[in-house]
């Protein structure tokens, strides 16, 4: 898993998926590491297959911040939003948490779009492991909130692949 990530973040910067997801809509997922301070962005391929860092945007203010991320969604085509919810270790809502999903709440109604919480334990951890690992030796091709967002797109987009296999 982690030498996948560290090619994907060394190269292409694409978190590739093993198999496609049968009879899946054609549209991409942007996927939001939400921070006080920066916003990290990753998005989908229109299959659903792909996770890569898109940007990281630097806060500035609600307004401003949403106003952005509505001109990222109509450029990239994005139908579906996925927002990192920071719950602590023990899977209990903190005072981030709130904030993140009164943001997604205000998300989904300024833009229209579907927007989802997603549990994101762990994903800035290993986001700053493999950029750790990679700095060393190389420049960094995507800053850590960008990649922290395409771990837990990635991880959205297995969960959501294994649900419809299992299924048939």
């Amino acid at each position: 898993m982690t030498t996948a990530l560290l090619s994907a973040v060394r190269g292409n910067s694409v978190l590739r998926s093993e198999t496609p997801p049968p009879n899946v809509p054609a549209y991409r997922i942007l996927a939001i590491d939400y921070g006080r301070k920066r916003i990290g962005l990753a998005i989908s391929d229109e299959l659903g297959l792909t996770a890569q860092p898109l940007d990281v945007l630097i806060h500035k203010n609600r307004r401003e911040d949403i106003r952005r991320l509505r001109e990222i969604c109509r450029e990239h085509g994005v139908r579906h939003i996925l927002v990192g919810h920071p719950l602590h270790i023990t899977g209990e809502a903190g005072e981030m948490a709130n904030e993140t999903a009164r943001f997604a709440n205000r998300l989904g109604k300024e833009l229209g779009i579907a927007v989802e919480l997603a549990d994101e334990r762990l994903t800035s951890w290993e986001a700053q492991q493999i950029t750790n690992e990679i700095g060393s030796t190389r420049p960094r091709k995507a800053p850590v909130d960008a990649v922290a967002a395409a771990i837990l797109l990635r991880e959205y987009l297995d969960k959501k692949r294994s649900a419809i296999l299992g299924k048939e």
